[in-house]
């Protein structure tokens, strides 16, 4: 077997969707002859935890190696405390204010934990690889150190930009210059990058002119099987259009428009409003419900909140419609949310409601797609419209097979790991 190791703030029992790809990709390295050794951080607060996907990858042998520091979730709260996620306007105000004091992120702490707790397991453990989940962006400043001290090929792997990433923040010249030096030199540092799209790819080229175009390999996200095989379990069915949103909502993701076109079919046309069912899972937040109770469509609304990973699968599965936005911001163009290929994996027909980018295109590729601008309320209420008519008709499209199996988790997993190989053996 070869060793991997593997640097990743966000892993399980942490939950949301920033924990999926890097625990999928471990769940599957030992069937490709890779061995992982994850390290990671401790018993920190978050908004979510999922003990489910630990022992998901707890089943699958992962080794896991977890790091105490004083980073802002440690400090927070210990033993896997679920904190609520504060309204949308101290959230953000609270990220601006952290961007101020840290760079790259507020994980700094643990990043300087990591580092010497990985510089200890090197110096008595041989690795043949090791590979750097980012965000948080000093995880990757850490691997690169590690590189430098031990030789091992470093593999980087983008779920979002770092430098001019859609939420960046920079209140000075210095910020800006500094995030630019610091992913200088740990890019400088990197082997191999991976970009989970090639918008992020075109961009980290176009910031990076060093960098060659088969420096930066694609890899995007995608579905377990495994999630969907293990997910058979039927839900009641109201014989009604269910159309389901799952996930959270935070900066340029808002169900704003969405609820404010639902409320102008309710008035147009009650007959179909009627006959649709608006689910919620995750985080539906305080200020969207009043939203909802202000639009007086709260009948027509289920909110069943953050569910266990496989019961958001199931009941993804048991939907006639999915849902999904992507609001206006910069570089939203970068932006394909983990969220929308676990979403293709159902194989259900999609309402996105999403800017020109990688999702759109990814929307189109799919197929079984209806396509609007975001914030357009009479394109969506009219979307709307026409999602139920195909469905009275049971009609409803239906997606591109081909599409949907080249982002089977397994497969992904396969393409990552020739590709650790395929260096090992070019070295």
């Amino acid at each position: 077997m070869f060793k991997v190791l593997v640097i990743a703030y966000y892993y399980p029992p942490l939950g949301l969707s920033g924990v999926q790809r890097t625990l999928k990709f471990t769940k599957y390295m030992s069937s490709y002859n890779w061995e992982p050794t994850v390290i990671t951080t401790g018993n920190v607060a978050y908004f979510a935890h999922d003990f489910s996907l630990l022992k998901e990858a707890e089943e699958s042998g992962v080794k896991i190696i977890r790091t105490e520091a004083f980073d802002v979730n440690a400090i927070l709260g210990k033993q896997y405390n679920t904190v609520s996620m504060p309204k949308e306007f101290i959230r953000r105000t609270l990220s601006r204010i952290s961007k101020v004091f840290f760079i790259p992120d507020n994980k700094n702490s643990w990043a300087k934990k990591a580092y010497k707790v990985a510089k200890e397991l090197l110096q008595k453990e041989k690795f043949d690889i090791i590979f750097v989940s980012v965000p948080p962006y000093s995880g990757f400043v850490t691997a690169s150190k590690l590189k430098k001290e031990f030789g091992i090929p470093l593999f980087v792997d983008y779920r979002d930009l770092w430098y001019g990433n859609h939420f960046a923040f920079y209140p000075t010249p210095y910020h800006r210059y500094k995030h630019k030096k610091l992913e200088y030199k740990a890019l400088r540092a990197a082997d191999k990058v991976v970009a989970i799209n090639r918008k992020i790819k075109e961009k980290i080229l176009l910031n990076y002119p060093f960098l060659s175009f088969n420096d930066v390999m694609l890899i995007p996200h995608g579905f377990d099987p495994a999630d969907f095989e293990s997910s058979q379990e039927k839900i009641e069915s109201s014989h009604k259009m269910k159309l389901t949103y799952a996930g959270i909502f935070y900066e340029n993701i808002t169900p704003e428009y969405f609820l404010k076109a639902f409320k102008q079919l309710s008035v147009d046309r009650p007959d179909i409003a009627a006959n649709i069912e608006l689910e919620f899972i995750g985080y539906l937040r305080k200020e969207n419900k009043k939203l909802i109770t202000d639009l007086g469509i709260n009948e027509f609304v289920r909110d069943h909140g953050y569910l266990e990973h496989k019961e958001t699968v199931k009941r993804i599965k048991a939907s006639d419609v999915l849902w999904m936005m992507i609001g206006k911001i910069q570089n939203a163009d970068t932006i394909s949310t983990s969220k929308l290929y676990e979403y293709f994996g159902t194989r259900k027909p999609i309402l996105g409601c999403v800017v020109e980018g990688t999702a759109k295109s990814a929307l189109q590729e799919y197929g079984a797609s209806f396509i609007t601008a975001p914030d357009d309320i009479k394109e969506i209420k009219e979307t709307i419209i026409k999602i139920h008519d195909l469905f009275q008709k049971k009609n409803l499209p239906v997606p591109n097979e081909e599409f949907v199996q080249k982002h089977d988790r397994i497969t992904l997993t396969e393409q990552l790991t020739k590709a650790f190989q395929f260096y090992l053996k070019a070295e």
